[in-house]
């Protein structure tokens, strides 16, 4: 058996190869788990080039791997010591052979690999249909995922992403794009098989305790067409593509409803980076655990709005608790708008701690939210919906806090504290009301009903205000929930206002929230 063109070198092979060598295309890959298979260790090199021969050395944990060309082998080896690879949870570790070709016998080995790469060779030229069952494993589900991201209540980023998915495999390519008002990514991994090992350990889980929700499905697509490496979509394969349009937009975060203030996302810092980033400190920034898989994530349990608004600071969007936790909240009606209905309704997207309506000016009003994030969100949801019959116009103060009335001023009771207020929604670690956060609707969700309370009652005590009540559905299996459709979206935003923490008796306050659902 000799599978090095100088004759004995295989002899002198002593596993474990450490010292630098000049490239070439044979790579030298270690530390390989035991049950590793040819099609596993030959998809590590096809995002860079064609795979010409394959060596396995099983009993060592290692591999050689021939690439057609020296400079793809040196594109593999640059992307591998930035990005540590990942087969079946265990980081593989490569670099260049001293040898600089393989040679092949006819071994029982050998007849294997060479099985193995026919098998890649005819997936790639599209001989071989994708899904059809071949025996090295290479063929399966589609390699390239869909993933939504759902209750997006702070931001998640194409770094973010790509070191989660990170830790099941290779990721090659990923676009990210907004549709339907909801942020999605396609990520393209080596093979099918990683892809369905992610997606089955990925999916359904939060990336932020209680948020951040990720759904996962196969894409139709097989491979990803990537033109430019910003903070929008990246091939790590190729560091030499162009930026393009680099400066990140509203709707490329799908934070046109999230973080709808310009200059407050950032480019990513690795946009047009001739180099492959460095690993993201993922521990640090999300509360992801993934059972039954050790070695994965720290979790964190991010159990606020604080704790996840620095999260979401370490990945590259500032967020100022101080300076930037003000809004100016202007063209209200003077004549219905007091202090406790503005808490009430900014209260769905984050704890108010004061409001402040202007005396001179009772249009306007400052309310101070407990963080910049909370206040970014209440204010992209919220701006432009109508109170009492005017669109809200909201911005960001200058103000880094609400200044409450010197003692002996007087103010009419229109400013007012509510940081010690038992209504906040969010200061519980973990409150499943982080899950719960959707745009204003014309269907409120209703929670905390006491038994002996019926849908006719409830559906008088909604039009009681003189609203429109079009539809009513308790939860099959809990009546102490419900869904109520309002006629309008400025009903269901002034029935909110009104009746959240309603008295229904027995000990029984009324939580009102907006639902995503409908009747």
């Amino acid at each position: 058996m000799n599978f090095f063109p100088n004759g004995n070198d295989s002899k002198k092979f002593k596993g474990d190869i450490r010292s630098p060598c000049a490239p070439s295309r044979v790579i030298h890959v270690r530390k390989l788990p035991n049950d590793i298979n040819e099609a596993e260790v030959i998809s590590l090199g096809l995002p860079f080039g064609k795979v010409t021969n394959l060596l396995m050395l099983k009993g060592k944990n290692q591999a050689f791997l021939e690439m057609n060309t020296e400079e793809a082998a040196q594109t593999m080896v640059t992307y591998y010591s930035s990005v540590t690879p990942v087969i079946r949870n265990h980081p593989i570790f490569m670099q260049y052979s001293n040898h600089k070709e393989l040679k092949t016998d006819n071994s029982p080995n050998q007849v294997r690999a060479q099985a193995a790469l026919q098998a890649v060779n005819a997936v790639q030229t599209g001989s071989m249909t994708l899904g059809a069952v071949d025996p090295s494993g290479l063929t399966g589900p589609s390699p390239v995922l869909r993933v939504i991201v759902e209750n997006l209540f702070y931001p998640v980023t194409l770094d973010v992403l790509h070191q989660i998915f990170s830790k099941f495999g290779t990721v090659l390519k990923v676009i990210t794009f907004t549709k339907n008002n909801q942020f999605q990514a396609l990520l393209q991994f080596v093979d099918g098989l990683t892809a369905q090992h992610a997606k089955l350990a990925l999916d359904g889980q939060n990336i932020y305790n209680g948020c951040c929700t990720l759904r996962i499905s196969f894409s139709k697509l097989t491979s990803l067409n990537v033109k430019y490496n910003n903070d929008k979509s990246r091939d790590y394969t190729r560091p030499d593509l162009p930026t393009g349009d680099s400066q990140p937009t509203i709707e490329h975060h799908a934070l046109a409803a999230a973080f709808a203030t310009p200059g407050i996302i950032s480019a990513s810092p690795y946009a047009g980076a001739h180099a492959f980033p460095p690993a993201f400190a993922i521990q640090q920034a999300a509360g992801l655990t993934i059972p039954g898989v050790p070695g994965t994530f720290a979790s964190l349990a991010i159990p606020g709005a604080a704790a996840a608004a620095a999260a979401a600071s370490r990945l590259g969007f500032p967020v100022f608790p101080g300076t930037h936790c003000v809004m100016l909240v202007s063209n209200l009606n003077p004549e219905r708008v007091t202090p406790h209905c503005l808490f009430i309704l900014f209260g769905v997207y984050g704890d108010v701690l004061r409001v402040k309506i202007m005396f001179n000016k009772k249009e306007n009003a400052l309310i101070q939210m407990s963080d910049g994030t909370q206040a970014q969100l209440a204010m992209s949801h919220l701006n432009g919906q109508k109170l009492y019959g005017r669109p809200l116009r909201i911005t960001l103060s200058k103000h880094t806090t609400v200044q409450m009335p010197r003692e002996g001023h007087e103010d009419q009771g229109l400013t007012k504290d509510y940081s010690s207020s038992p209504l906040h929604r969010f200061k519980k670690p973990g409150s499943k009301n982080y899950s719960n956060i959707f745009p204003p609707s014309s269907t409120l969700h209703l929670s905390n009903i006491p038994p002996l309370v019926v849908e006719d009652d409830l559906k008088m005590l909604f039009a009681s205000n003189g609203a429109l009540v079009k539809n009513f559905k308790f939860f099959q299996k809990d009546r102490k929930m419900a869904l109520i459709q309002m006629g309008s979206v400025e009903e269901a935003i002034e029935s909110l206002i009104q009746f959240h923490n309603h008295d229904l008796g027995e000990n029984h306050h009324l939580r009102v929230s907006f639902s995503k659902s409908i009747i």
